[in-house]
């Protein structure tokens, strides 16, 4: 039986990962953002609280396309670690942790949490 050589340099571009390996790189990143986002959010919180002026400036920032995008990226952050988590406590247990089930499992991460972002993010606009 020969195998073939494992490869010495690899090349990140080639590498393609299923559908679940996909999800479960986006949880981590979902929530490495919320993580990092939590001090920008909590400075135009205060912002908000210092004074009217510094209200209208924080609603300005918030209102703003930039703020927008911002503030829907979170949302699509949140909904998706969310119901990747979900996911991933039912895989513990064993739910749905056969090989066709998980790939629908994880398209229905995928779909449920760019629906629940653009019906939050129709709100947003």
């Amino acid at each position: 039986m020969s195998t073939k050589p494992r490869p010495k340099h690899l090349d990140l571009t080639k590498i393609r990962l299923p559908l679940p390996g996909f999800i479960s790189i986006l949880h981590r990143i979902s929530g490495f953002g919320m993580f990092l986002m939590i001090g920008v959010m909590l400075g135009v919180f205060a912002l908000s609280l210092e004074s009217p002026q510094g209200y209208e400036r924080a609603a300005a920032i918030l209102t703003s396309w930039l703020g927008k995008l911002v503030m829907l990226g979170l949302i699509w952050a949140f909904f998706h670690h969310f119901i990747a988590g979900i996911r991933f406590l039912l895989l513990d247990l064993h739910v749905g942790a056969e090989l066709a089930a998980a790939r629908k499992s994880s398209a229905l991460v995928l779909i449920l949490s760019i629906s629940l972002t653009a019906v939050m993010g129709a709100f947003l606009w």
